[in-house]
This record gives structure tokens, C-alpha cells and sequence, in this order.
């Protein structure tokens, strides 16, 4: 560590290294700020500056009225390409689980025959679920699909896994996916649904999903708990 660099941020990498080396776990409280700048010999503003930075990191968070913590790790989903999230939980080592709120057979609303290519009033399942890891809920979904695509599948291969039944039971090939996100604040339903506080940050993502044909399939919206996902985007050079 150079002579020059800032006192809050050798603090900061020595609060990070002893994260890195068990000292606190995912969900432990760190010690209080006056505690650690008395440990580090500080003032308690230098102190703040380097806790900011590790909670701006990702690596502490913040809870009001509790103090701070080693944040858990967060899900993360690639904006490129398409992923089912029963996959992306399981390749980040999640349990991925379900809560079906509704799941019905309706005609096409007029946005969701422009998405998916489909004539006004053609037959399409609608359906909403909260979708969980390891138990937390991480986004409320609403997801629809044209009916023909799905004729003959059961509710249950529908909602564990669509893609994998789509491709399996029905012999389709998924392909690309167009996305959008935006940033929002979680009304009063969906904050109940994802156990936040109302009017907490969400992720709100668009996606119409395709097959390999080009055909779309799938239109979802989906609204994500802001602190416990995120997107990365991935550049080829």
C-alpha cells in the first residue's frame, strides 16, 4: 500500500480482508462505527468514508434502526442471451423455488398481442408468481404466454419450468430475448408480495422472449428487489 493512499481507504481494505477471511459472515453485524474508529485509531468521519465505500461496493449494507452488515451476495442475471431463472439460481448455487399467485386463460390484451405477434383476443395464458432463492423472495413476475405454445403442458411443468418444457415436452428451441429495465418504487401490493418496505427501490425488467425462429413466446414483467439483484452486461472485445 503506497505512502499516499487515503487513510479511509487502507481502513476499508482491511475491514474487506477480514470479510474475505471469515471474520464476519453473510448477515453479520460489523461493529459499531464508533467501535471500529476507536479499533482503527480514527475519527469517526475517516471511519464513515471507508464503511460508505464498502456499502457502495456491495459488500456492507445498511439497515435503519439495526446498523451495518456483510451484505449477502446478489443474484445476478447477464444481459445477454436467455437464461430460464431456475437456471440462474441454480448456476449461482440457489435453491429456486415458486409462489403461484394466479394462472389463467384469457384472450390477448391489445400490448400483449403487439408483443407477441398475436392477434387481438388470441387465447394466451397470463400468470403471476413470486420467485424465490434459498427462500428470500427476489421478484414478482408476470409472465404471458400464446396458448398454443403451451396446449397440452400441465400447470405444474408450466410453472417449475417453462423453457425446459417448452424445449423437452414440446420440442421448440429457445433463442434470444429483448430486454428493458428501468428503475421504479414498489407499490403496496408488490412491496407485501416481496416482504419490502413500501415505496422500496425495485428493478422493474421488460422481456419478450423468442425462439430460435424468431417467434415470440413469451412476454414478462418482472419486478425485482432492488438490494437483492442485479444485471451485468457482458462486452466482447
Amino acid at each position: 500500500m503506497g505512502a499516499n493512499t487515503p487513510v479511509y481507504i487502507q481502513i476499508h481494505n482491511q475491514i474487506r480482508d477480514e470479510i474475505e477471511k471469515g471474520k464476519w459472515t453473510v448477515g453479520d453485524r460489523i461493529p459499531s462505527e464508533r467501535e471500529l474508529a476507536t479499533q482503527f485509531s480514527v475519527s469517526r468521519m475517516t471511519l464513515r468514508q471507508a464503511v460508505q465505500t464498502l456499502v457502495d461496493e456491495g459488500i456492507l449494507e445498511r439497515k435503519i434502526g439495526s446498523g451495518t452488515f456483510v451484505a449477502s451476495k446478489k443474484v445476478q442475471e447477464k444481459m445477454l442471451g436467455i437464461e430460464s431463472f431456475t437456471d440462474i439460481m441454480l448456476s449461482q448455487d440457489r435453491k429456486p423455488t415458486s409462489k403461484t399467485i394466479s394462472y389463467h386463460v384469457k384472450p390477448a390484451s391489445t400490448s400483449e398481442a403487439e408483443k407477441l405477434q398475436l392477434d387481438e383476443n388470441q387465447m394466451v395464458l397470463r400468470m403471476e408468481r413470486i420467485r424465490y432463492a434459498d427462500g428470500i423472495p427476489i421478484c414478482f413476475e408476470v409472465a404471458t404466454i400464446p396458448y398454443i405454445f403451451i396446449d397440452g403442458l400441465s400447470k405444474s411443468a408450466v410453472t417449475r419450468s417453462l423453457y425446459k418444457s417448452l424445449e423437452q415436452e414440446k420440442g421448440f428451441v429457445i433463442g434470444r430475448a429483448e430486454q428493458t429495465v428501468s428503475a421504479m418504487l414498489a407499490s403496496e401490493r408488490i412491496s407485501e408480495y416481496l416482504d419490502i418496505k413500501r415505496s422500496e427501490a425495485i428493478l422493474r425488467l421488460k422481456q419478450i422472449s423468442y425462439f430460435a425462429d424468431g417467434q415470440p413466446f413469451e412476454y414478462v414483467r418482472t419486478q425485482y428487489v432492488g438490494n437483492r439483484f442485479e444485471f451485468y452486461l457482458e462486452k466482447n472485445n
